[in-house]
């Protein structure tokens, strides 16, 4: 049996830029202490979620290059592979990206966000290309948010060429007046998590999907397991890391390969 033990990183938003990286070291730091092989972030949470009332500066080039090489630097101290959700700058336009550092500090690439959500439209431009990773035992795609939890294709995409676990970063806040979920997957709640279960079960993969920790979140991070049932949740709004330990042999990803249209 292949296991490889991941670590969800249900950490709260920083009020700065420059705590985003701090957070984000310390997080890989505690990665490490539970022994995890790789750590998943949030979507864009260095230097942060930027909104069209965002008060983040500009995407900035010079900084996003800094605050990489730091947390390449405390992956290869901590011997922990990471998923970052991050932004990037492709010939002058902001993508919502997020960068994956092998266990050795190497950077091993993007995987942009390729369905944006239409409120993102105004302040990114999409992505184009999928892509798979692989590091040890384990290969693994990433869908980001708004196109993991409307677009299967997103999810099968990976499942079809290998990936035993599908990360998915998203950020999503309580709006006003929204319901407050305490337990997971409350039938009262909107189809966000169900949507979790069902890209790990339409696929035949593991779907570790990570939120950011605040008040009245809508969504938590969760692992569910490629038949569909849920592996461990994390408390709503409790800052912490989520640590499980997968079988990769259980991830098939027999319905995925049987799908003729993707």
């Amino acid at each position: 049996m292949s296991t490889v033990r991941v670590a969800l990183a249900n950490i709260h938003p920083a009020t700065t830029r420059d705590e985003s990286v701090t957070l984000a070291r310390a997080a890989i730091e505690r990665a490490s202490a539970a022994r995890a092989d790789i750590v998943c972030f949030p979507e864009c949470y260095v230097p942060g979620y930027r909104t069209p009332g965002s008060t983040l500066p500009p995407p900035d080039e010079a900084f996003l290059a800094r605050a990489w090489s730091s947390i390449a630097e405390s992956a290869a101290a901590a011997n922990v592979a990471v998923v970052l959700g991050t932004e990037r700058l492709v010939d002058g336009a902001p993508r919502i990206t997020a960068l994956v550092v092998d266990r050795d500090g190497t950077l091993l690439g993007f995987q942009d966000k390729v369905q944006l959500d239409p409120s993102e439209e105004s302040l990114f431009s999409p992505g184009s290309e999928r892509r798979c990773f692989t590091i040890g035992v384990l290969t693994f795609g990433i869908a980001i948010c708004h196109e993991g939890w409307r677009y299967p294709e997103t999810v099968r995409w990976a499942a079809r060429r290998g990936a035993q676990v599908v990360f998915h970063p998203h950020f999503h806040e309580a709006e006003p007046g929204s319901f407050r979920p305490t337990s997971f997957d409350d039938p009262r709640n909107t189809f966000h998590e169900k949507a979790m279960l069902c890209r790990a079960a339409e696929n035949g993969c593991w779907f570790a999907s990570v939120n950011v920790a605040s008040d009245g979140s809508p969504t938590t991070s969760a692992i569910v397991r490629p038949d569909g049932t849920l592996l461990a949740w994390q408390p709503y709004g409790t800052d912490g890391l989520l640590v499980a330990d997968l079988d990769l042999d259980a991830a098939t990803g027999l319905l995925a390969s049987r799908c003729r249209s993707a």
